[in-house]
């Protein structure tokens, strides 16, 4: 994983389980991505901070695979002009873990907001300090505290990598419901898992002999996104499924194929951009 000098500095890190320790999963599957040649993602921070924990990626979470690297990208591209037409606006990034996002897009100006529990944001600002434009707040997404925190009079834009599916359906659409009274222009970005991965989790779903996934009680199908939001939301709402791309060989191949015919788009995950309009 590591040569003798990275392991010898590594940090040893805290006892996490349940949904945090999944930003360790994350934090692997990225900075791999990044370490790659022809990887999708370029994130010095990720492939940083990877080096500097003395954690058994491979053992808990098998050979890296390019899934996060490719969300995170998908996110990036999404976020990017949306700060060139809001200069100084607001980013909430809610169930943030180690993601490195604010550190690959900041364009000088934006304003950051960091969400997450207690023992998330206390491993995070180890390796990445808050600042006076990357705040961070020790708590729950659920917790409506965090809107308090967020000035959104420039416009806000809200992301949630890697969080909903592990919440309830009451949860999900609370939340999303409070970010729509709260903020009523803002965009919101997140993504989803299908209903047959949801009930694979709740089984048991062991990423390997010794790691099993905690449940992910919240999937939802591509068939069905934009009426649950439209009627989640209070307010008129633009939903839109923002393509995957990047992905190499035969699933770059099949991937737009599959999710243009119905019945079989149900079987893939989602990432999908909700613009709020009051």
């Amino acid at each position: 994983m590591h040569d003798n000098d990275e392991r010898a500095a590594a940090m040893a890190v805290p006892a996490l389980s349940g949904v945090p320790e999944t930003m360790l999963w994350t934090l692997h599957n990225r900075a791999s991505e990044a370490l790659r040649p022809d990887g999708v993602l370029r994130d010095p921070d990720a492939v940083r901070i990877y080096h500097a924990i003395d954690y058994d990626y491979r053992r808990s979470f098998g050979d890296a695979d390019g899934s996060h690297g490719l969300r995170s990208r998908v996110f990036d591209d999404a976020l990017r002009p949306w700060l060139a037409a809001h200069p100084g606006a607001t980013v909430v990034e809610l169930a943030c873990g180690l993601e490195t996002q604010f550190q690959r897009c900041d364009d000088g100006r934006v304003n950051w907001l960091c969400v997450d529990v207690p023992e998330a944001i206390a491993l995070r600002e180890h390796f990445l300090p808050a600042s006076a434009r990357c705040r961070s707040l020790a708590m729950s997404a659920l917790d409506p505290r965090w809107m308090d925190a967020v000035d959104d009079s420039g416009g806000v834009f809200i992301t949630v990598q890697g969080l909903l599916m592990y919440l309830d359906e009451d949860e999900v659409r609370g939340l999303l419901r409070r970010i729509g009274e709260r903020f009523p222009s803002a965009e919101l970005m997140f993504d989803a898992i299908p209903r047959w991965f949801s009930r694979k989790t709740l089984r048991g779903f062991y990423k390997t002999p010794a790691y099993r996934s905690p449940p992910m009680p919240w999937g939802i199908d591509r068939a069905e996104i934009e009426s649950t939001l439209v009627r989640w939301l209070p307010r008129r709402t633009e939903v839109r499924l923002v393509p995957f791309g990047y992905l190499r060989g035969l699933a770059g191949v099949l991937l737009p194929i599959v999710s243009r015919i119905p019945g079989l788009r149900d079987f893939l995950p989602s990432i999908v951009r909700v613009t709020l309009q009051p």
